[in-house]
């Protein structure tokens, strides 16, 4: 398929996971693709494989309001427009909710939900000439609970509920935006919980695909709700979980 020939892409976190997987997939689709993340050399590294004129690596740390905006600058001036922008970047912290500190509040907030907002913020004068679209990368724990990891599910919760307000505000102006929520995929992130057999097992018991996610997974998903095939969905907060959120909660019962 080539559904983003001659359109600009705006991928923040893409050094690696699912922005990596997500910059990948829609330079196979012919788009003109910014890889941003605030890693320099494995940027440079993704960006290497791809079409080099059609492609750029940004480095800019997405929690800085300044550098989101000089980013979607960069890009347009480089490309002479930009149809969607992808909010990908994010960290985690986690914890005994007594033994968070400020600093490991903030770190979260900053980035996955601080630099969604700004990135939405910077991109949006640009797609309304475009009538593009946004994807932001939310997380099933955005739409529950999980043990020891309330900074990031109160980030990702948030996401999830600006994704939706935002579709309010902006879908007379002709722009879209959705979210995609991945359970537990294999990326730089999760790499310790990779090492584990038996987190994995207890994954896979509760995943009723039996498997956890691959970033290609995801960047599909991505991909889907930014082209012209979900045309009509907006304030979507689309799960590629693994049928995880399918669950009440309740144990197999055989």
């Amino acid at each position: 398929m080539q559904r983003f020939q001659g359109k600009v892409v705006i991928v923040t976190g893409a050094a690696s996971g699912i922005g990596e997987a997500t910059a990948r997939r829609f330079s196979d689709e012919g788009a003109c693709v910014a890889l941003v993340d605030r890693n320099e050399i494995p940027l440079a590294n993704v960006a290497a494989d791809l079409a080099k004129e059609l492609t750029i690596a940004h480095v800019a740390d997405v929690s800085e309001s300044a550098a989101t905006q000089a980013m979607v600058e960069t890009v347009v001036r480089r490309f002479g427009r930009f149809d969607v922008m992808v909010n990908n970047a994010g960290i985690f912290e986690g914890g005994d909710p007594a033994e968070i500190t400020d600093a490991q509040w903030r770190k979260v907030m900053a980035t996955n939900l601080d630099g969604v907002f700004y990135g939405c913020r910077a991109a949006l004068p640009h797609l309304e000439k475009t009538k593009g679209s946004i994807v932001n990368t939310a997380s099933v724990s955005g739409l529950g609970g999980d043990w020891g990891m309330s900074p990031y599910n109160a980030a990702k919760g948030a996401v999830v509920n600006l994704t939706r307000a935002l579709a309010l505000d902006l879908g007379r102006k002709g722009v879209r935006i959705n979210a995609v929520c991945p359970s537990l995929t294999r990326t730089g992130m999760t790499s310790d919980m990779m090492d584990d057999e038996e987190l994995l097992t207890k994954f896979a018991e509760r995943i009723p695909l039996g498997r956890v996610c691959e970033p290609d997974e995801i960047a599909a998903v991505i991909a889907f709700l930014a082209s012209d095939d979900a045309s009509f969905m907006t304030g979507a907060n689309v799960t590629g979980d693994g049928g995880v959120s399918a669950s009440n909660g309740q144990p197999p019962q055989q």
